[in-house]
């Protein structure tokens, strides 16, 4: 089914991607040669500045299959296959480990390999390439080591040829491309492609796939077979799925090509590329809807959010939504040299657009002032939730469990309830972050916009697909709830205030002792903070009395109003009901900042606090 489809897209792009054997490759440098192989200069192909400085893309011979055998691409490579010339960091790390002959002995091989790929060539196609082979023969590569950009080819990237008076290097030269085809050793005889149902040869080893997170650069197989415990009925590699050479190059250029357009990011570990039965907005809307908006485009998401709820409205395309198969792909690389799937999704674009839509309303909450741009993107609802790093003071994705991004993903595209580790993860770093401070001294948002959204999101989807008998919660603060956990959050946010209220500028306060014990096991804390309360109402009674009569009128409402009795404090609270408890202090605190009344001093950032 996935390179079914994956070949069928080819045929809907065929004009615009490589034919069969035939790829686009960067090539940063291109070594300039005279008619009779004296070195020129080194030609540097890059544009843009600094880290986003990237080489001009050719359509070139496709990479040969890396494995624990020398292959040499045709007439592109790195330092090491073209010229034989050692990668300096690899040579210092075999060095180290006492291989630099056994290296260098490597280096001889690989550069002989890539001599002899030309010699392989027709020879009226590698006449006019003699300049390239007298360069090689005669092995004084000097001039290229006293060139300006040498230190920079040194880094490993990938270099060519190109002759004076040529406008392409001879790797994209319309006769070098025109001789390339799959190689015998390539092929397991003919057979019965499982994707196109046709007579073919087999392909023995399928082209690599390249731009996976975890991958080798070289490129990693989903199809590949290499112990016997996967083979079958005598059969080795390719031949136990036959896949016909044509069509191992149509899905692998096609899924080369997502994973290097805009049809693709990064979900957790999971590399997600996305892609439409036919040509659909939707296949450029997705990445902005799930990805963090480029700086230079703050709103990219929100636009795209706009417009993804316009669909319906547009009657030119209201038809086909309900029509057209769209494909959501997963793919992650538990070890270098192969992938694996990490999520499959099809629906029709109709059904995809719903769930996202149901997604992005069930995370629509109030949010603080500070916050201008209320877009959360899968990447931002992640980073809030994950624990911080070394690298990663706000959170880091990788520190999450390696499957739950994927599983989050699969839940929104499917309108199914949310992995229930994603809940713990966010009550997890709420509790790690109840007491921190930032470096004005001034107290951290513990029960941040994102995870505050994140479990109303999760706690509606989880009554909605249980069928629970209950409400599902609001926006913004809900008097009326009789939930006990969310009374608790909101009895607790209130006892919070009073005591700001009683010691104005105070930045140490009930929640850095007590926030997570009162959330889980209320019946420990509660108590103690019911009598503290009683000092601060004290207080406020004979300095702001209105303020008390005000204060103690909202205590009673939360403890007894809507209740069959006054509010208890039991010993535990489910893991729902804590998501309930964070709620109900987030929607209570974010009440009190709307009104007028003692508004909270406000951090640097602009946070209230």
């Amino acid at each position: 089914m996935i390179l079914h489809a994956l070949y069928d897209y080819y045929q809907r792009k065929r004009e615009d991607l490589p034919t069969e054997g035939l790829e686009r490759k960067e090539i940063p440098f291109l070594i300039v040669l005279m008619t009779d192989g004296t070195f020129l200069h080194i030609e540097d192909t890059r544009e843009g500045e600094g880290k986003k400085k990237r080489g001009k893309t050719f359509l070139v011979p496709q990479a040969v299959k890396k494995t624990v055998n020398v292959a040499a691409n045709l007439l592109w490579g790195n330092l090491e296959y073209v010229l034989g010339e050692a990668d300096p960091k690899k040579l210092a790390d075999k060095e180290k480990k006492g291989e630099k002959k056994k290296y260098e002995q490597r280096l001889q091989e690989m550069h002989t390999a890539f001599k002899e790929a030309i010699q392989s060539m027709p020879e009226q196609v590698r006449r006019p390439l003699q300049p390239v082979t007298d360069f090689l023969e005669r092995g004084d590569f000097s001039g290229l080591r006293a060139d300006p950009l040498w230190p920079e080819v040194e880094s490993g990237a990938n270099l060519s040829f190109k002759l004076v008076g040529e406008e392409a290097p001879v790797c994209s030269l319309p006769d070098v491309l025109a001789t390339v085809g799959v190689r015998a050793e390539d092929t397991a005889g003919s057979g019965l492609c499982l994707i196109t149902g046709e007579q073919d040869a087999i392909r023995r080893i399928h082209p690599p796939i390249k731009r996976v997170r975890g991958a080798q650069t070289s490129g990693a197989d989903i199809v590949s077979f290499n112990l016997p415990a996967f083979c079958s009925f005598g059969r080795s590699q390719g031949a136990n799925a036959p896949v016909g050479v044509r069509a191992a190059a149509a899905y692998t250029t096609a899924l080369n090509h997502l994973l290097a357009s805009g049809q693709n990011l990064q979900v957790g570990d999971a590399t997600t590329v996305f892609w439409a039965e036919r040509a659909h907005p939707l296949e450029n809307w997705l990445a902005q809807l799930f990805d963090d908006p480029p700086k230079d485009d703050p709103d990219q998401g929100s636009q795209a959010l706009r417009a993804l709820y316009a669909m319906p409205l547009t009657g030119a395309t209201a038809v086909e939504e309900s029509q057209t198969k769209f494909f959501v792909l997963g793919l992650a690389a538990p070890s270098k040299s192969r992938l694996t799937i990490r999520f499959w999704h099809v629906a029709t674009v109709g059904e995809l657009a719903g769930h996202i839509r149901q997604h992005f309303k069930d995370l629509e909450i109030v949010r603080p002032r500070y916050v201008d741009n209320p877009f959360l993107s899968l990447k931002t609802l992640l980073t809030a939730v994950a624990p911080p790093s070394a690298q990663r003071r706000d959170g880091d994705i990788d520190s999450l469990p390696p499957k739950l991004a994927g599983d989050f993903m699969h839940a929104i595209l499917n309108g199914l309830s949310y992995p229930q580790p994603l809940l713990q993860a966010a009550l997890t770093r709420i509790r790690a972050e109840q007491a921190k401070k930032r470096d004005n001294g001034k107290p951290l948002d513990h029960v941040t916009y994102p995870r505050a959204a994140l479990i109303k999101a999760w706690l509606n989807r989880h009554i909605r697909n249980h069928r629970l008998q209950e409400r599902e919660i609001d926006m913004a603060l809900d008097e009326s709830c009789t939930n006990l956990g969310y009374r608790l959050g909101r009895l607790f946010a209130v006892l919070e205030h009073i005591q700001q209220d009683a010691n104005p500028g105070t930045n140490t306060t009930i929640r850095d002792s007590y926030f997570g014990s009162a959330m889980s096991t209320p019946g420990a804390v509660f108590p103690t903070l019911m009598r503290r309360n009683q000092h601060h109402m004290g207080k406020l009674r004979k300095e702001k009395a209105g303020l008390y009569v005000v204060r103690d009128k909202l205590l009673q409402a939360i403890m007894n109003e809507g209740m069959d009795c006054a509010i208890g404090f039991p010993s535990s609270l489910s893991l729902p009901d804590q998501g309930r408890f964070v709620l109900g202090y987030y929607q209570q605190r974010q009440a009190f900042f709307d009104k007028s009344e003692t508004q909270p001093e406000t951090t640097e950032e602009g946070s209230a606090q």
